[in-house]
């Protein structure tokens, strides 16, 4: 069984192709975009447009694939939200989207449950908002989330993601906060598939939605959509599309090209046209053949989880206890990554746990995972360097 394909322009720079069976994470370059999206991509690079235009026409396609009033193709789910706290703060007024960063006068203050923090939220505070917490790690009651709101709040953020704390939930959220008079903004970077989750937070009552176009949806790596109410998203395109304008909001240096906001149009409506049963019914296949050839080594426990136990797509999950003696997980994932070709799986030391992710492993890698981790758990020896490549 052979590795990767080594691209040519990859092999001019000396950087091989690796396994990805870590999910689309930004890290190893997202997804794996289909023909037909980079044919569209190709066909957009031939011509000029009115960019606006575009951007309007693209946002049309996004708003009725997530089922909002208004839609936008950004520059990265990362973007959206950075864009998405700007158009809080500045409302449809050009003085305050020429005055971001500096937010005088505005409200400037982003609530969010302390059990979401995490290490992508500075883009909640990029355009110069203040991040106010509540609740603990754990927990939170519908009170603490009142309690944060005072008349500088410009906005509710909540986000959603694999082992991320759900806090009092988006319904409860959205309620407290529209009693509040309060939008509520949502970071749902890689929740798609399941398909239905493109409308779901929409009908939940959120305001805006991200997401990740370089993910699931399958665009390029550097485009995401955003989706929401009207009068916030058209905040949203005064604070990044002026172009038309003597004044440069904050997201200038977000723009998207005209590939990508092609690319993505194009991914948005085979990703909504496709089978999801059958891109499912393959990655169950690939996780039942892994979990076959690595059971029954002492002290590893293999299960096959999904979406309900949070988990993108259904993956084997190796568990290690007490009677297992070879390498530790941090040794497992080096020796997985100095191979040829390199592996990357999921996981965390801290649950104790390597998860095998189904959804960016092509055709046949599976038989190479499930043959690199079988020797390695079963033997325990280090597998060789990689040898240079001609």
């Amino acid at each position: 069984m052979t590795g990767p394909v080594w691209p040519e322009v990859y092999k001019k720079l000396g950087v091989s192709p690796v396994i990805n069976a870590q999910s689309w994470v930004t890290a190893l370059g997202g997804s794996i975009m289909r023909p037909e999206v980079l044919r569209a991509m190709d066909e957009a690079a031939g011509a000029y447009v009115d960019m606006m235009q575009l951007n309007r026409a693209a946002g049309e396609v996004v708003a009725r694939s997530c089922g909002a009033e208004q839609g936008l193709v950004t520059a990265g789910c990362s973007a959206a939200q950075v864009l998405m706290v700007a158009a809080c703060m500045t409302g449809q007024s050009e003085h305050n989207v020429e005055q971001l960063p500096d937010t005088t006068g505005m409200k400037d203050e982003v609530v969010l449950f302390k059990g979401q923090r995490n290490r992508y939220d500075k883009a909640f505070i990029t355009a110069g908002a203040t991040l106010v917490e509540y609740g603990t790690a754990d927990s939170a009651r519908p009170e603490d989330l009142d309690a944060a709101i005072n008349d500088n709040t410009a906005c509710v953020a909540y986000v959603i993601g694999p082992f991320i704390a759900p806090g009092i939930g988006l319904e409860e959220t959205v309620r407290v906060a529209h009693a509040r008079a309060v939008p509520v903004i949502v970071d749902a970077a890689a929740e798609v598939p399941p398909r239905a989750n493109l409308t779901r937070f929409h009908k939940m009552g959120a305001d805006m939605v991200a997401f990740s176009g370089g993910k699931g949806i399958g665009g390029p790596q550097s485009a995401g959509l955003l989706a929401g109410k009207a009068d916030l998203m058209e905040a949203v395109v005064m604070n990044s599309l002026n172009l038309h304008s003597p004044i440069a909001g904050i997201g200038r240096p977000m723009k998207v090209s005209k590939e990508n906001i092609v690319g993505l149009v194009t991914a948005i409506e085979l990703f909504t046209d496709s089978d999801e049963g059958i891109e499912w019914d393959a990655w169950q296949s690939k996780a039942l053949y892994v979990a076959g050839r690595l059971s029954g080594i002492d002290g590893v426990r293999v299960v096959i989880e999904d979406e309900t136990n949070e988990r993108q797509g259904p993956q084997p999950v190796l568990r290690f206890e007490d009677a297992y003696k070879g390498p530790s997980i941090a040794e497992i994932k080096e020796q997985l990554q100095s191979g040829d070709p390199a592996i990357f799986v999921g996981g965390a030391e801290a649950r104790g746990e390597i998860c095998i992710v189904m959804v960016d492993v092509r055709d046949g890698e599976e038989i190479i995972i499930a043959d690199r981790m079988s020797d390695i758990l079963r033997s325990g020896r280090v597998v060789a360097e990689k040898p240079n490549r001609p």
